[in-house]
């Protein structure tokens, strides 16, 4: 008995060392998070990593002031996190530097026209959150060209950004097409690549047709000069992402992007959301506007004011808002980026 007895206060010993061990060493899952999330929301800012290139996306407009749709995305999380979608410090950051930026802390959200793949996912240290567009890999090329199919190009010299999943998706594409690239150029940055497409040095240009779309849209001597081939060669989710380990902060992220959807299947938009907030007697939009305690987001334990759906759509606009004066510009149509309710892929978790 009295050797049962030692061994059962080692085991406890070595078992209560453990946790300590293991407490020390953790974050402490929503603890560590929130930490990060609070030290946002105390500083009454958060820095969004982005660029200020991309037509449609993230671009600075004829007056200088930052435009586009995930420009607009960094505003639903400033509006969601502290009332007031101007409280974000925007960090224009190249290709090949984003997710040293997010691991480093230079920036608390990514929403720079980043593409979700596993291996991202696994080995850059981010969390990727809801996707906020759709999209796939296209290929522009000069009008006049005669390149009408991407078989077409069959051993041509292709352009495309460096430091991107676009090279591998393309040997893909033409491999199932039956050809195979001539050569692969890769540039640091859009403006590189456009020069060397004028010079001649390509005979396409492969990027997200919605990238090529931006570009179509401002091409020098006019959008006619160019085209984008029919076919999409991937698939490319492109949404927000915060740091591994950052939880609270992606929860807070993830759903003030999920106001600006639900606010576009409800019906709300900037310009009725008071009228709504004030008569309205559905109890999932009380609900999701902060104004019906029971089960809504008072007792949600997002991180967020009760009210952030009502700044997100007050301040910024729904879904279809954000597309609207963003991307459809660039001639291109919802397709999946449509409601569910509409056939699309866009899709918000209940409100309760």
């Amino acid at each position: 008995m009295r050797r049962f007895g030692k061994w059962t206060v080692l085991v406890a010993l070595c078992a209560g060392f453990a946790l300590f061990v293991a407490g020390c060493g953790d974050d402490g899952g929503d603890g560590g998070s929130d930490d990060s999330l609070s030290s946002i929301t105390d500083a009454g800012t958060f820095k969004c990593g982005t660029r200020d290139d991309l037509s449609g996306f993230a671009a600075l407009d004829a007056s200088g002031e930052r435009a586009g749709f995930d420009t607009e995305f960094c505003r639903v999380i400033a509006a969601a996190l502290f009332g007031d979608a101007n409280a974000v410090e925007f960090v224009d950051l190249a290709t090949a530097d984003r997710f040293t930026a997010l691991q480093s802390g230079e920036i608390d959200v990514l929403v720079r026209n980043t593409t979700w793949t596993a291996s991202r996912d696994g080995g850059e240290g981010a969390n990727f959150l809801s996707t906020t567009f759709y999209d796939g890999q296209g290929m522009l090329v000069s009008s006049d060209s005669g390149f009408n199919t991407l078989k077409d190009l069959d051993g041509k010299t292709i352009c495309l950004t460096e430091g991107t999943t676009t090279q591998l998706n393309l040997e893909d594409a033409f491999a199932n097409a039956g050809g195979e690239v001539g050569e692969a150029l890769s540039f640091a940055d859009p403006e590189l690549i456009q020069q060397a497409y004028n010079a001649g040095r390509c005979d396409g240009w492969t990027a997200d047709r919605s990238a090529l779309a931006g570009f179509k849209t401002n091409w020098p001597g006019g959008p006619d000069k160019v085209k984008i081939l029919p076919g999409t060669y991937s698939k490319e989710p492109l949404g927000p992402a915060v740091s591994d380990g950052n939880d609270a902060l992606g929860q807070a992220v993830n759903w003030a992007v999920f106001a600006a959807i639900q606010a576009e299947e409800f019906g709300i938009t900037s310009a009725n959301v008071d009228k709504i907030r004030d008569s309205s007697e559905d109890p999932n939009v009380r609900r999701f506007l902060g104004v019906e305690e029971e089960g809504g987001v008072f007792e949600a334990g997002l991180g967020l004011p009760a009210d952030f759906a009502y700044q997100v759509i007050k301040q910024v606009g729904n879904y279809g808002e954000i597309f609207d004066r963003n991307v459809k510009p660039l001639g291109l149509d919802r397709g999946a980026n449509a409601l569910w309710t509409d056939g699309g892929l866009i899709y918000a978790p209940p409100y309760r």
